[in-house]
């Protein structure tokens, strides 16, 4: 029997039914690790001293997960009756940590490893044909990173509840994404307004009845790099009047404009995020389902390429569709220290065009598909037009300037089928309308109208998700495929963050809180540090670094830092329970965070919790109906929705009363049938 261990018990049956297709009369069973089966100990602080499960040596230690232990004793018993063991774990780092702490736990001395990025007939057969080794180097990365996380957590977080008393969690990815959340709110509370001019004037084309519009090129005499800003509307108002120019210049090109390349995990969570509404974990759990079905390439990539071999595919698709292909691939620059071990987020079967098992699965492929395609159509090609007149007479003495660029579609290319970058906010991306028609130097118009423009000074956006994805993507913090992860920690676990009804990112008062006790104190908050510490890692990975010196340059500056931290004042701020007096804890619940008194079971009072404050309790609503067994007034409890619920309880519930009793039409309690 031949062993093949995937991480996805989701990926079993379809890798099963193609190796029984490659490998007819070979006996293949393919089983699950379920992800990380061992990891670093889980425990936190212990009898005052701090157990990072992290050596003296800074070596981790490992043991397995509770999930784990059940996984290894299974896969154990397969590997005993096993002649061949390939470890076919994800081809990235985390993947070849897999692979590794399997071949420990299990205590392989031969394992086969053997990777794809499709599961397809192709890649599956080239990859048991060209079977490899662990890569050493990326599992030294990918443990790198683990303790790095590991001691900023286990170290830092500790010292923030004993300075503030709040549960307050550091993170070395996760603080930095925060603290571009709260420093983005501090810039839009500074900034001030400032409402400035400009004039348009309207001209009609008799050609084609429509309008065109130039405006007011105030740099040419009227503002500066020093003073950018036009703030005389009396002036505006009398440029707006003009009514005779002159063209001075009118030039025509013609311009291209290339698709956007296939999509990188940071580019799909972003298109998910503005076309979708999906936020990343979303996104990133349907990507997942998809890969393990078969239908798209691996998922956690940063080359924005296709294959070479996926060209012909292409071409038969867009022939099909009736449109028009490159003669050679486009290829597209990817971001800096992209791995380019993996191509592109497309489809494997590109001719299949519904594929997932779900809505919102067919709704991701689709996306992924038709953008993959229309990276390999034709460029959109245009023709633009740049004019420049000035009036013929000066306003005030002062010779005023219009200018305007006009764009006409002469051919659609890629946009036939994709229409725009779903990457891209909403009001990004946007096409010129402005048909100017073709004008001579010299020749004189006739303004059928003007209008002044006040402008207003905008402050800077709100992050959404998918620009907050983007911005850490761009400064180097934390690597694309944890941007889902990210995002779930700071806002739906530690509610460091808020997402608005406008879809805005909004610092909680905790998430404030915390930035305030670590900016200007640890360097793993610095941007700059904190990309090249994933630069490090990047080396690691390569062979370039060694694990020590990495994790070493980070404890070091740990240990100085935190004693930094612990000279600062208390910042504590006990919240007393209104019945027991004991301190009240803030605990996050299936609905949210609350506030709950340190003595229970004794005492199980709770609060809601109001920006990162106790709110104040609940009034319950005392009915006049007795109840039936204490004689205590009922309250009506009442939820809808799913979940939900109608009934009557007795209000002497904390006394130890149990009483309930239905909710009969016009909202009475049926006495008769309490229990």
């Amino acid at each position: 029997m031949k062993l093949m261990i995937v991480e996805s018990p989701n990926k079993t049956k379809k890798i099963t039914e193609i190796l029984a297709h490659i490998r007819p009369g070979e006996n293949w069973k393919v089983a699950a690790s379920v992800g990380h089966i061992r990891d670093l100990p889980a425990t936190g602080e212990t009898e005052g001293e701090i157990t990072t499960g992290v050596r003296a040596d800074l070596m981790p230690r490992y043991e397995l997960t509770d999930k784990g232990k059940d996984v290894v004793s299974r896969l154990k018993a397969l590997a005993e009756k096993a002649d061949e063991i390939y470890l076919a774990t994800d081809p990235d780092r985390e993947g070849e940590s897999i692979s590794w702490h399997l071949q420990q736990a299990l205590k392989l001395k031969n394992p086969i490893r053997v990777s794809f990025n499709e599961i397809t007939e192709g890649r599956i057969r080239s990859a048991i044909e060209n079977p490899t080794r662990i890569d050493m180097k990326l599992v030294g990365a990918q443990e790198a990173r683990r303790v790095l996380d590991r001691l900023v957590g286990y170290l830092v977080s500790p010292a923030l509840y004993k300075l503030t008393g709040d549960r307050l969690s550091a993170g070395r990815v996760q603080s930095p994404a925060v603290y571009l959340v709260v420093v983005r709110e501090r810039e839009i509370a500074a900034f001030k307004v400032t409402v400035h001019y400009g004039a348009q004037l309207i001209f009609a084309d008799a050609k084609t009845g429509g309008q065109w519009a130039v405006e007011w090129m105030t740099a040419e005499g009227f503002t500066s790099d020093d003073n950018p800003y036009f703030m005389d509307g009396r002036y505006a108002g009398l440029v707006a009047g003009v009514r005779d120019v002159s063209v001075l210049s009118c030039e025509e090109k013609d311009a291209s404009r290339n698709p956007p390349g296939p999509f990188t995990t940071s580019t799909l969570q972003q298109a998910a995020s503005n076309a979708l509404k999906w936020n990343p974990k979303k996104t990133m759990d349907l990507a997942q389902e998809l890969f393990a079905q078969g239908h798209i390439s691996y998922h956690r990539t940063d080359n924005p390429n296709v294959a070479d071999e996926s060209m012909p595919d292409i071409r038969a698709v867009a022939a099909a569709l009736g449109l028009e292909v490159v003669d050679k691939r486009r290829e597209f620059k990817a971001g800096e220290g992209a791995q380019a071990g993996h191509p592109g987020i497309t489809p494997t079967h590109w001719e299949v065009e519904v594929a997932g098992e779900t809505p919102d699965q067919q709704t991701l492929y689709k996306l992924i598909r038709t953008r993959a395609i229309a990276s390999q159509l034709l460029a959109a090609r245009y023709k633009d037009r740049t004019v420049i007149m000035r009036a013929t007479e000066p306003v005030e003495g002062k010779p005023v300037t219009f200018g305007a660029v006009g764009r006409t579609l002469v051919s659609p290319g890629w946009l036939k089928l994709l229409g725009k970058d779903a990457a891209e906010d909403d009001d990004e991306d946007a096409e010129p309308n402005n048909p100017i028609p073709l004008l001579t130097p010299g020749q004189t118009l006739k303004a059928l109208d003007g209008k002044v423009l006040e402008k207003k000074t905008r402050p800077p956006k709100r992050y959404t998700e998918a620009s907050l994805v983007k911005a850490l993507e761009v400064k180097g913090i934390g690597r694309p495929s944890t941007s889902a992860s990210i995002m779930n920690n700071i806002i739906e676990i530690r509610g460091y963050v808020e997402v608005d009804s406008k879809r805005q990112l909004r610092p909680t008062p905790l998430g404030e809180k915390l930035i305030a006790c670590l900016e200007g104190k640890f360097s793993f908050l610095d941007l700059g540090f904190t990309r090249e510490l994933e630069t490090d890692l990047d080396k690691i990975a390569e062979g370039k670094a060694q694990y020590r010196g990495v994790v070493e340059r980070l404890h070091a500056s740990l240990g100085s830092e935190l004693g930094q931290l612990s000279s600062m004042p208390s910042m504590r701020k006990e919240h007393p329970c209104p019945d027991c007096g004991k301190p009240m804890h803030r605990r996050k619940g299936s609905n949210g965070h609350f506030w709950g008194c340190t003595g229970y079971p004794d005492c199980n009072t709770t609060l809601p919790d109001e920006k990162g404050e106790p709110g104040k309790p609940k009034v319950v609503a005392l009915s006049n109906y007795p109840c039936g067994k204490c004689g205590k007034p009922l309250v009506h409890k009442q939820k809808k929705g799913k979940g939900g619920y109608d009934f009557w309880g007795c209000s002497g519930f904390k006394e130890g009363c149990r009483a309930s009793y239905p909710n009969l039409k016009g909202n009475k309690p049926d006495m008769a049938n309490g229990k």
